[in-house]
């Protein structure tokens, strides 16, 4: 209710500009103390990857790509944070703007080209942050490194992230990095998830702590797509696997203002494609290996849906920006 007194305000704003006056809006309020009792967390224990989840639904990779509001965020009532997408060097990002919402299909395009501060600056905002929860991070590669040797950025990520991950994520499937959806195919992936899996080993030796290694696909996949990247996920034990990033498909959204910007597009336009590719691939994983949806999760319903086609856990991003906060709880409760 709070939030539908306030979204008007927000939408007058350019989106860019409205993100950041909402992050800095959930920081004052947590430093007040009111969030808790604005959204009381809902506590619902869930098993994934090894870790436990407070609740099942939590916050997708790219609200926050820095953890500068990971305490902000948790009290939100998320089961789990993950932040990032994360570069080994800062970035600007793609030009603006970058960021569109297209309020007639509850949706947003966006281009923004993991813009994040650095694998340092965000390493420092977590050791500030207070939040005990699960974790994630979100890992990437620069703009300008070549596609072919992008092992060595998420390696570098990967070292610096894993003391203070619960999980980490391997984004290679944003469409707005050029080549990055390469890397879900072929030798490409076969080579990065080896060497991602080597280096976890030596981590968890030197660490004396095993840290999951999630992988991040896009929803435009084909079946033989689906295929492969199982057969490669069992091969080589990765831990869990996200689906889905956003899309560059624009149906339903064609005729819309900004339906025809370039970038990735989120929000409920992707639920059905989103939910067809994790149904997918639950039947070719069957259980072997942990699956998170994310895509157009919009109501409590959605979430079900996405658990019903062989999800442990949900994540949301694009349906706050229409649904508020209270979406977290809708959601919790959907799956109780």
């Amino acid at each position: 209710m709070l939030y539908a007194l306030t979204r008007p305000a927000l939408f007058a704003l350019d989106p860019e500009r409205a993100h950041y006056a909402t992050l800095a809006s959930i920081a004052c309020a947590t430093r007040l103390g009111v969030l808790p009792h604005l959204f009381p967390k809902i506590t619902q224990p869930v098993q994934c990857m090894g870790l436990t989840f407070d609740n099942p639904v939590g916050l997708a990779a790219g609200l926050d790509k820095n953890g500068d509001y990971i305490d902000a965020l948790a009290a939100l009532g998320f089961g789990s944070i993950e932040i990032g997408t994360i570069t080994p060097r800062a970035q600007s990002g793609n030009p603006k703007p970058r960021l569109f919402r297209l309020p007639q299909a509850d949706a947003i395009i966006n281009r923004m080209g993991f813009n994040n501060a650095g694998v340092d600056a965000l390493v420092a905002n977590v050791q500030k942050a207070k939040f005990k929860g699960v974790l994630g991070i979100n890992i990437g590669k620069n703009f300008d490194t070549p596609v072919e040797r992008a092992s060595e950025d998420y390696l570098k990520c990967m070292d610096k992230v894993y003391a203070h991950a619960s999980y980490i994520t391997v984004n290679i499937s944003s469409p707005n990095t050029q080549g990055l959806r390469s890397l879900q195919s072929g030798d490409a992936l076969s080579e990065l998830l080896e060497t991602l899996k080597n280096r976890q080993s030596q981590l968890h030796t030197t660490h004396g702590r095993y840290v999951p290694l999630a992988l991040k696909v896009a929803p435009d996949l084909e079946p033989s797509d689906v295929e492969f990247i199982s057969q490669q996920l069992l091969r080589f034990e990765i831990d869990g696997l996200i689906t889905t990033n956003t899309t560059l498909s624009r149906v339903g959204v064609e005729s819309l203002t900004h339906g025809a910007e370039a970038g990735g597009l989120s929000g409920k336009p992707v639920f059905a494609k989103s939910t067809q590719i994790l149904a997918d691939f639950a039947a070719r994983l069957d259980g072997k290996i942990p699956l998170i949806g994310v895509g157009g999760i919009t109501a409590g319903a959605d979430a079900k849906a996405k658990i019903d086609a062989g999800a442990t856990l949900v994540q949301i991003y694009s349906g706050l920006i229409y649904r508020g906060p209270d979406l977290i709880n809708d959601a919790v409760r959907a799956l109780s």
